[in-house]
């Protein structure tokens, strides 16, 4: 008898997508797995992410279309939000529920003064030595395929900055807590040195991230939003979770510029106007409001484009 195969999916077509979105990711998906799927679902030419996230993790992904891979820099240094849970009494060689237990100890009945006490020691300016199962890389390769192996490499401790550090809640087994972090921060490690400070040890069983500024979660879409977008509204009701890729500048001076200054911006020239601070970066715009690119203000006071987006973008 004969079985009736389906047919095979077409693959869409490609289009020009510009802007960012603000995936929920759910656990078990890599970043760059959850991005596939997500410029699959959009047709997008051209996409990349604000910052990476374990499998283990959920919560805010930035994920960014065609000009906006522009700002990913940005994203990439701001400040990040994360809520986690540890489990007490119980080390592991990743500092999460993925790896092999590496020893069980007992868990004393701490109180409130207790955490606190302790968290204070992690706040502020703190140097922190990264993990084994980490993306950074030694001579070439990543640190998490030398751990894969059984080979440990000396990592040297990094000043990272712990914004602020909240206790939501305890029991004998577990604490929950909120951190806003700098870039860099290893949530992981942050748990595992909390429980080696209360002499018991300590792993993430769950971590979700909150913030990456200026973006909290309350913007966030599920891939199960997005699929059902695209098969009941299309390209437009997808469209509608595209933020402006201006959004991620929201703390940056804004320059405007008249016709000419902006014609000359776009082709790459450094512009004299009145209304740039004296340094540093700014987001740029032509006459009408137009998002044309990112640019420095020199010491001379004029400003040089330092990423100009392609004409439409940034409507």
């Amino acid at each position: 008898m004969m079985v009736q195969q389906d047919a095979p999916r077409r693959r869409r077509e490609r289009r020009d997508v510009h802007g960012i979105v603000l995936l929920d990711k759910p656990a078990g998906l890599s970043s760059n797995l959850a991005l596939q799927i997500v410029r699959g679902i959009y047709g997008a030419r051209k996409a990349g992410h604000g910052g990476s996230l374990d499998p283990l993790a959920t919560g805010l992904l930035p994920l960014l279309f065609g000009e906006a891979t522009k700002v990913s820099g940005r994203l990439l240094e701001a400040t990040k939000g994360y809520r986690f849970t540890a489990r007490l009494g119980i080390t592991t060689s990743t500092g999460d529920a993925e790896g092999a237990v590496l020893e069980e100890r007992p868990v004393e009945r701490y109180d409130r003064a207790v955490f606190e006490t302790v968290f204070e020691r992690f706040r502020g300016e703190i140097l922190q030595v990264p993990p084994m199962h980490s993306a950074l890389k030694r001579e070439g390769q990543p640190l998490y395929r030398l751990a894969r192996k059984g080979v440990e490499v000396e990592r040297e401790p990094r000043p990272v900055t712990i914004h602020a550090l909240t206790l939501l809640g305890w029991d004998d087994t577990s604490f929950t807590a909120d951190v806003r972090c700098s870039k860099g921060t290893y949530i992981r490690t942050l748990a595992v040195d909390i429980g080696a400070a209360l002499g018991c040890g300590a792993h993430v069983v769950s971590l979700r991230r909150t913030e990456v500024a200026p973006y909290d979660a309350t913007r966030m879409v599920t891939l199960e939003a997005l699929r059902e977008c695209a098969e009941n509204g299309g390209d437009a009701a997808l469209d509608a979770w595209l933020l402006p890729i201006d959004s991620a500048l929201v703390d940056w001076p804004e320059v405007r510029l008249g016709a000419d200054a902006a014609h000359y911006f776009v082709c790459g020239n450094a512009v004299q106007t009145r209304t740039a601070p004296r340094q540093g970066w700014v987001r740029v715009y032509a006459d009408g409001g137009r998002f044309v690119g990112l640019g420095e203000v020199l010491d001379d006071g004029r400003v040089a484009p330092r990423r100009v987006l392609l004409p439409g973008a940034g409507a």
